[in-house]
């Protein structure tokens, strides 16, 4: 779904965000632009983006390869 139309910021973009290494709304925003025109949608902006950090940072760590 489209989260900022003035940019066309969805929110694949913004978890994708997020992904990349943005761990605040600021980084976000600089990334996809979102939130940076009419500010419309910067309070779902900043939900998804907060959902998205607490899901990345409650991922398990059986992704992660360990040196012994």
């Amino acid at each position: 779904m489209y989260v900022c139309l003035c940019k066309g910021v969805s929110d694949k973009a913004i978890r994708q965000s997020v992904e990349d290494g943005a761990r605040s709304w600021r980084e976000v925003q600089r990334d996809t632009g979102c939130g940076t025109q009419c500010g419309k949608c910067a309070c779902l902006g900043k939900s998804l983006t907060r959902e998205s950090v607490e899901e990345m940072l409650t991922m398990p760590a059986d992704d992660f390869a360990y040196a012994v």
